[in-house]
């Protein structure tokens, strides 16, 4: 079937974005993973390709791109190659809430360098106690007694691209709960992530998207400029809300790509690969499983892109977005697990590229709302 959701434009990007994996990512992407992150540097060179402009204004040095299909295309050719471009992820989640709730006199200081790479940025939302239950974090900012500054100390677990970042959007309790509603007196804190009293206090080592950079962060009486508050003070929920379609978006069209990736690699592979004296493609089991894989992906594909139209358009719902992630990430899931069993022991290694996209796929299920948490809001839209 022709696919109709990318323009001429896209075809062109994905071109030159193909070229640059080649090149830039590719040859060098097992040692990112060895190390945990990215060479810092690597940012810069992805703000000189544009990538961190889309969906900022051109009179910041963005694309003044507002759609997420471009996105869409870097998450189908990362899983192409079998790479990922390490904690910027987390930073290309973002432009939508630096522009939509930042204030004049804060997108001039931050969006320009938003866009170079010079200034990389990461949210931390979740925290040890506190991980789909938004409304139950416990990190807390009070205010200074002159009013100039908040004293933040919390601690934020899972944070994607946290070592290297140079801002960090902290969700915090400013004021109590109220009472009829957890979600009230929450904030987001714009914090240095060098400032005095921030600490990268463990690095774990994760499953998969081991070049992300996921790490744990501390905060212990650190001085924030009551300037640097995002979106208005008790508006955190807010602006956290405005971001989930997006990131489950993101998600869903991330666990396609991955889906339709994996089904190249084992047909690739079954075609190599000889058993008994012939092709493991010539088994008719393999056929079958592959053909299975290609129709899963084909709907896949169907679920992804109507959901990416309609965001385009502005009409992707919180319950839309959770569906397609929640469809997106198990029907991946199982796709890929098909494929990796055709590699047989070679699909346990992890420099074949089918282990790194079973490793990096699993968290399609847990972050941005576990999939459980996507079926409460899902069952919540129908009533139930």
């Amino acid at each position: 079937m022709r696919r109709t959701v990318f323009d001429d434009d896209h075809e062109a990007f994905r071109s030159v974005l193909r070229d640059f994996i080649a090149a830039e990512v590719a040859p060098v992407h097992q040692e990112w993973e060895t190390a945990g992150r990215v060479p810092r540097e690597f940012y810069r060179k992805l703000g000189e390709l544009g990538i961190f402009g889309f969906g900022v204004p051109e009179e910041f040095g963005g694309a003044g791109e507002t759609g997420f299909k471009f996105n869409a295309v870097i998450s189908e050719e990362c899983a192409r190659a079998g790479v990922t471009f390490g904690g910027a992820g987390a930073h290309m989640a973002l432009p939508a809430t630096f522009v939509k709730y930042t204030t004049e006199e804060q997108k001039k200081r931050w969006l320009p360098a938003f866009v170079t790479g010079e200034l990389m940025t990461a949210i931390a939302i979740t925290e040890p106690g506190a991980g789909s239950d938004v409304a139950g974090i416990r990190t807390a900012a009070v205010l200074s007694e002159d009013g100039t500054h908040y004293v933040l100390n919390g601690v934020k677990s899972f944070v994607s691209g946290g070592a290297q970042a140079d801002l960090v959007l902290v969700a915090c309790r400013t004021s109590g709960e109220g009472q009829d509603d957890r979600r009230g007196g929450m904030s987001l804190l714009a914090v240095e992530a060098r400032a005095e009293g921030v600490a990268i206090t463990a690095e774990p080592v994760t499953l998969g998207l081991r070049s992300s950079d996921i790490v744990e962060m501390t905060f212990t009486d650190v001085r924030v400029p009551v300037t640097d508050v995002v979106g208005g003070l008790g508006n955190a929920f807010t602006c956290l809300a405005d971001i989930f379609p997006q990131e489950r978006l993101g998600i869903a069209v991330g666990a396609y790509a991955h889906a339709a990736a994996a089904v190249r690699f084992a047909t690739e592979y079954v075609r190599e690969r000889t058993v008994f004296g012939k092709p493991v493609a010539a088994f008719q089991n393999t056929k079958f499983v592959l053909a299975d894989c290609k129709a899963e992906v084909d709907a896949l594909q169907a679920v992804a892109d109507r959901a990416l139209e309609a965001f385009d358009a502005g009409e992707l719902s919180a319950d839309e977005a959770a569906s397609a992630k929640l469809y997106c990430g198990d029907t991946a899931a199982r796709v890929i697990d098909k494929c990796l069993q055709l590699h047989g022991g070679y699909g346990f290694m992890m420099e074949y590229p089918i282990a790194r996209l079973y490793a990096d796929n699993r968290a399609s299920r847990i972050f941005g709302g576990t999939s459980e948490i996507m079926r409460s809001i899902v069952a919540k839209s129908m009533g139930l």
